[in-house]
């Protein structure tokens, strides 16, 4: 069959074929040679033309490599009431005010107790500082040390401390500052939080780690880390206090000292926070035994129902007592020590726990205990500190609340020797201690701030996020450094890295199918004759 639209009525013989080709020069047959059809110019412009495009996304990557970060550094130390912790947070200059850039990339625990315990020995306060401010040293780079802030704040227990001797907390917090100054950093200061601060800036951590504060230009249905959308509440539990801090779906709070606002990334938030002194798991106990040692005053034996049948320990009555954390009705026993011998048994365990909370009165519409207002709790929290690490021992940080309470029963009804052997590398005054304070979070969380079956599966115990510790410091840092701007910085959909490299790859493709186009389309014009 002959071609269509052809001059010739019969097929071409192969020979005759052949001879029309050879008609056409060699470099339309030759694929190695087409090029020659190009003025040279052309060649020389094509080839700088992709050398130029190579060196701009050579740029691009060269720009956005670690290695080449312009780093800062922030020292953070938690001065708590049973220890202190010093962290380490870095972060890319150039980036400071984007959410969540800021990671954590040390922490070192300081050995001994927290630093309000060295009330009659102050300078034990600071000394006990130098190892973890040492390590610190060698952590962050020498030319970084001079720009480099570190901040202390004291919790709980200097709070306790200032409320029973103002003079000998002063005092602490002088050596503590005169320690500090000693090192090259940019020391900006020691100071006690308040209650409210705790909260407020434990909440501040955890939004800012999971980027809930960042108003995103990607459409709202792309997937978030943990959460899809809004802030989580905070519960932090430490050893002096314990702190609850969340958006409410009230528009109204009736306590106004629980209020804070914030205008953070150009959007304004009004947060519950309530700081409640002396309920911190190891305050908690305390008043819970000097509970206890009320029933009767004449005896100083206590069968006590949150330790573990067969255990027994005795316990200065001086080291209970705390003028500022006392049960309603104490008096001075008639004894010194009180011997304490268990019995495990979950439910007389939060029965006497029960006693410790004063729930007979409240002013508001809805309270927590000892009359403070308690919006309802609503959306998701992120319980950390004690929450998670007594929750962790237990393994149920993901389980439903009838399996925690569930496994907090079995736990407590185990005999001491049975817990000893199953749990050899744990000190036993922790070990012996986590009946109590299984039972305790249950009945805080579900009995007093009201955490149904259903709304506890909202409640997300973390202990890390993207490799720092959930907590206040963070908070604190950005907060003492401004890093956290009023305003919402302008973000664009790519960075400038990602946006270079794109143009340059679409660069070369909208060049190669130019190329591929003129030679498909404008062929030669031997190849326009009407015989093919």
């Amino acid at each position: 069959m002959g071609f269509r639209g052809s001059t010739f009525s019969k097929p071409l013989s192969w020979h005759q074929g052949f001879l029309i080709l050879q008609s056409c020069p060699i470099d339309v047959i030759s694929g190695t040679k087409v090029w020659k059809r190009f003025p040279p110019r052309y060649v020389i412009m094509g080839f700088f033309l992709i050398v130029g495009i190579i060196a701009l996304i050579a740029v691009a990557v060269a720009q956005n490599h670690h290695s080449t970060r312009n780093s800062k550094y922030g020292i953070v130390l938690d001065a708590g009431s049973s220890h202190t912790s010093l962290y380490i947070y870095e972060w890319p200059a150039e980036k400071e005010n984007d959410t969540g850039v800021v990671q954590q990339v040390d922490v070192c625990d300081v050995e001994g107790p927290g630093i309000s315990t060295y009330a009659n020995a102050v300078k034990k306060a600071g000394y006990s500082l130098k190892h973890c401010m040492d390590k610190a040293k060698e952590k962050v780079p020498l030319e970084k040390h001079q720009e480099t802030p570190v901040y202390l704040g004291a919790t709980a227990g200097m709070r306790l401390l200032r409320l029973a001797n103002e003079d000998a907390a002063k005092k602490v917090l002088s050596e503590v500052d005169m320690t500090l100054r000693s090192y090259p950093f940019n020391f900006q200061g020691a100071r006690i939080l308040s209650g409210e601060e705790e909260g407020a800036y434990g909440w501040i951590t955890l939004n800012y780690l999971l980027g809930n504060f960042k108003q995103s230009v990607w459409p709202q249905f792309m997937p978030r880390l943990f959460f899809s959308t809004g802030t989580i509440g905070a519960l932090d539990l430490g050893g002096a206090s314990t702190q609850i801090t969340f958006v409410p779906n009230q528009e109204s709070i009736e306590s106004p000292e629980d209020i804070v606002n914030f205008y953070l990334y150009g959007k304004n938030y009004t947060v519950y926070t309530h700081s409640f002194l002396c309920y911190g798991k190891d305050q908690a106990l305390r008043l819970k035994l000097l509970q206890d040692s009320l029933q009767d005053p004449l005896t100083s034996r206590v069968q006590d129902p949150c330790f573990h049948q067969g255990y027994e320990r005795t316990i200065d009555i001086a080291d209970l007592q705390n003028k500022s954390c006392r049960p309603p009705g104490f008096t001075m026993s008639s004894y010194s020590l009180l011997q304490i011998e268990g019995t495990g048994d979950y439910e007389k365990c939060l029965a006497s726990i029960d006693k410790i909370f004063n729930t007979s009165y409240c002013p508001y519409s809805s309270c927590s205990f000892n009359g403070i207002s308690l919006p309802p709790v609503s959306g998701n929290f992120g319980a950390f500190s004690a929450f998670y690490y007594v929750m962790k021992f237990l393994n149920v940080t993901q389980a439903p609340m009838d399996k925690v309470i569930e496994t907090v029963k079995i736990f407590c009804s185990k005999t001491w020797n049975e817990v000893k052997t199953e749990f050899p590398g744990i000190k036993e005054k922790y070990l012996s201690e986590y009946c109590f304070s299984g039972t305790y979070i249950i009945s805080l969380l579900n009995q007093r701030y009201n955490f149904t079956k259903e709304k506890w599966q909202n409640i997300h115990f973390l202990g890390k996020i993207r490799n720092s510790d959930a907590g206040w410091t963070l908070g604190y840092m950005l907060n003492l450094t401004n890093m956290i701007p009023a305003e919402q910085p302008y973000t664009r959909p790519l960075s400038h890295a990602t946006y270079i490299s794109l143009m340059a790859i679409s660069s070369i493709l909208v060049i190669s199918l130019f190329l591929i186009g003129y030679v498909t389309f404008c062929k030669p014009k031997c190849l326009k004759k009407e015989i093919i």
